[in-house]
């Protein structure tokens, strides 16, 4: 498997970086914040419902250009800005590098539109020149790990999908335009379907849409394929040492392109051993496609498809989804995290920004002195708790220690007199 290296440009392989500045305006329940930042570790504490979360949330949007937890960027607009003649949305950072430092902004506006509604723009400048969101990847990478991410394990597909395109968005810029495109293609064709149920349409009309859907799909489930034996190598080599090798983890990646009567079946290698090349999947996807036609016409809804795929979790050979416990879903969690993390650094040439949120008092002693130990790890950790008491006092006290009240930051205790290697 070539190195995930090339996938981004070679300058972004081998550099220093960390978020040194962060300004929000009217993001979340932040109307204004202004706060530098060190490299290292920074804690951030305080109660419920104050901010600590919308902060984490405000360093990935500008890492990735969308958030982990919303579907519309409408939702990241403070609620005082609806009073705003023209209501916006601020988030801006300086990332410093070994070449040097960059700028990212990304500014959310709410604009009238002649029918009395608004619309919203999304505009995103690097060093004060527009850009598009895929000329973020590798900028400056970013893991997000929350208690949500247990349902990594429990939930439905639909988590496990987004894991393999948070990682693979922020390495591969040919992914990330693929997922996009697909996804607005799979919109299109839906609704072509519907059509087509209710006999508004003819079925010539799909043939347009089946080549888009299946040249892009396929490159999609390629890339998942790729990167499949990275993620389940090191996923297991996590998991045992998480839990002395007790346990086993596999994973597979299993495919609507492979569906048999007992359900969905493993996608990997062919025969030869090779994973399968994309035009194999694309002439795989269009005949599946055409065998399907008239069940997805009666559905109204597209039935197969990178949409429809799914990890399979195994704990020493059972079914981790049905079977595992709440302890076990966290440490499969965490292990799949941390790979993201070594995937990402095996891109960059460095460990991306590290962001846990409130995950701590959700871990036992144990996997919680081994997550301390691999945020040494990494160039800058963003650590939030409603209580400092659930870190050990050598550890709070390498720290910047923030606290957050109300969507205001006061720092209470500086690191600024530690002596850094950057």
């Amino acid at each position: 498997m070539p190195s995930l290296c090339t996938c981004i440009p070679v300058y972004l392989c081998t550099y220093i970086m960390w978020l040194q500045h962060l300004t929000l305006a009217n993001f979340r329940n932040y109307r204004q914040l202004d706060l530098e930042l060190p490299p290292g570790l920074v804690l951030i504490y305080g109660g419920n419902a104050q901010g600590k979360t919308n902060l984490l949330e405000a360093i990935y949007v500008l890492a990735t250009s969308r958030s982990p937890h919303t579907q519309t960027d409408r939702q990241l607009i403070h609620w005082a800005a609806e009073e705003d003649v023209m209501p916006y949305a601020r988030t801006a950072g300086t990332v410093q590098q070994a070449s040097g430092a960059h700028h990212v902004e990304i500014v959310l506006v709410k604009l009238p539109t002649q029918g009395g509604t608004d619309r919203l723009q999304k505009q995103i400048k690097v060093d004060g020149i527009r850009r598009r969101a895929l000329d973020l990847i590798g900028l400056v990478p970013v893991v997000l790990f929350s208690p949500q991410d247990v349902d990594l394990v429990a939930g439905s597909p639909t988590g496990r999908r987004r894991y393999l395109d948070a990682t693979l968005c922020q390495i591969d810029p040919d992914y990330c335009r693929a997922l996009s495109q697909y996804t607005q293609v799979l919109t299109q064709r839906n609704a072509l379907l519907k059509d087509l149920q209710e006999r508004r349409a003819g079925r010539d009309e799909l043939i347009f849409w089946d080549d888009r859907l299946v040249q892009h799909g396929a490159l999609i489930i390629e890339r998942r394929l790729r990167v499949m034996g990275t993620l389940r190598q090191r996923s297991q080599t996590f998991h045992a040492d998480l839990t002395g090798g007790h346990e086993v983890l596999d994973m597979v990646y299993v495919s609507s392109l492979k569906e048999t009567r007992a359900g969905k079946a493993p996608l990997g290698p062919e025969a030869n051993g090779k994973l399968p090349a994309v035009d194999t999947l694309v002439a795989l996807f269009r005949t599946l496609l055409q065998t399907r036609q008239a069940e997805e016409i009666a559905r109204g809804v597209t039935v197969i498809g990178p949409h429809r795929d799914d990890l399979h979790l195994t704990l020493n050979q059972v079914d981790a989804h049905l079977y595992a416990s709440r302890g076990q879903q966290r440490t499969l969690a965490l292990a799949l995290k941390l790979t993201e993390t070594e995937v990402l650094r095996d891109a960059v040439g460095e460990p991306p920004i590290l962001l846990l949120d409130d995950v701590m008092s959700e871990l036992d002693a144990d996997r919680r002195r081994y997550l301390m130990a691999r945020i040494d790890q990494h160039r800058q950790t963003f650590v939030t708790s409603t209580d400092l008491a659930d870190f050990a006092p050598e550890f709070v006290e390498k720290a910047e220690v923030l606290k957050v009240e109300g969507g205001i930051v006061h720092v209470t205790r500086h690191t600024s007199h530690v002596k850094r290697d950057v």
